[in-house]
């Protein structure tokens, strides 16, 4: 655990949460939450580190959530997050799950092997958009890839502003690479499928073992899913590194923005479609056809960011029934409870 005599500036504090503050909670604890279990919450603060008991009361808390505590100790209010990632609950359910809170900085971790796929990272880049954090992609264990460039090029290509970094996890100068997002007080996470090299990568952030790590099955470069938890850990330059699990069922929910501003070149090309409704799907003066024809956009990007919009409309419908009927039971609830009364009257 950090040493207790830690700034909140440090923790990753900004004038952003302080505007946040009433007068009356100025006095208050602030702490930042470093790790979520089932029943409690592992927080660190100014006065160092702390820990807080969940209860059903409270609203749904994740790692990096800043909170105002009692004097006492007790949990007084969530500040407004200023990024949040967050994903359609895995499996059946209906329901959003809460990834990360306040991060800057993504780093999208894909291997340089069978686990390269554009389509992949253009759901990444869809999700941190969306959460209002800035993504670096991080192609690992480039010590196994003759030549790194052409994969570079083919990620680059996304969108010409994105950072694109090739690494060996394994080696501290070519982690050192990264460490003008890792400075005090900024907030970095990971993201990837299992078996990308994330454990490697955080323990090379962190210049020690922190993370174990397992072996990649050779035969479809898959990897054994290690990391189990979300937690907060310093980094030597002095930000905070959150690793994530491998999220396998990974689904995009109300992300209409983060799509927008992942696949800004198709936006871009629909607006000069004859139809403001055209589906670029064979009409006549389609502007995104056209430019695949002339070999400008890639038939491939097209294909996904379809793909990616059916599923986040699907999804957000899906969400938007599910609050319907919270809110349908919730005014049952309420009349029920104003009847009995009453009556009781």
């Amino acid at each position: 655990m950090p040493p207790s005599s830690l700034t909140l500036e440090e923790l990753g504090w900004r004038p952003f949460f302080q505007g946040q503050l009433a007068p009356e909670s100025l006095d208050c604890p602030v702490v930042r939450v470093t790790a979520q279990h089932r029943d409690r919450l592992a927080l660190l603060g100014a006065a160092g580190a702390t820990h807080l008991d969940l209860c059903p009361a409270m609203p749904p808390i994740t790692v990096g959530d800043w909170l105002v505590l009692s004097p006492a100790g007790r949990f007084e209010c969530l500040l407004e997050r200023q990024s949040v990632f967050r994903r359609k609950a895995a499996g059946r359910k209906v329901g959003e799950q809460l990834i990360a809170a306040n991060v800057d900085t993504v780093f999208v971790v894909t291997s340089l092997d069978e686990d390269f796929k554009l389509n992949r990272i253009e759901r990444y880049l869809s999700m941190i958009h969306e959460a209002g954090a800035t993504p670096v992609v991080v192609l690992s264990k480039a010590d196994l890839c003759p030549d790194t460039t052409p994969f570079q090029r083919r990620v680059q290509d996304l969108d010409p502003l994105l950072v694109v970094e090739a690494v060996n996890g394994l080696d501290a100068r070519d982690v050192e690479r990264l460490a003008p997002w890792c400075g005090a007080g900024q907030t970095v996470a990971l993201m990837g499928s299992s078996g990308v090299g994330k454990s490697t990568l955080v323990n090379g952030l962190l210049g020690r073992e922190t993370q174990r790590t397992a072996a990649v099955r050779e035969a479809d470069s898959k990897g054994r899913h290690v990391t189990t938890a979300r937690s907060l850990h310093r980094i030597t330059a002095g930000g905070w590194l959150l690793d994530t699990p491998g999220m396998r069922e990974l689904q995009l929910a109300d992300c209409e923005e983060g799509l927008a501003v992942t696949f800004t070149d198709i936006a871009s090309l629909a607006e000069h479609c004859r139809f403001g409704d055209c589906r670029h799907d064979g009409e006549p003066g389609c502007a995104v056809q056209d430019a695949i024809d002339r070999g400008e956009l890639d038939a491939r990007r097209l294909a996904s960011y379809r793909k990616l919009e059916r599923e986040q409309a699907l999804n957000a419908a899906t969400l938007a029934e599910k609050h319907a009927r919270d809110r349908r039971f919730g005014r049952m609830v309420k009349a029920h409870l104003a009847e009995k009364r009453r009556r009781e009257r």
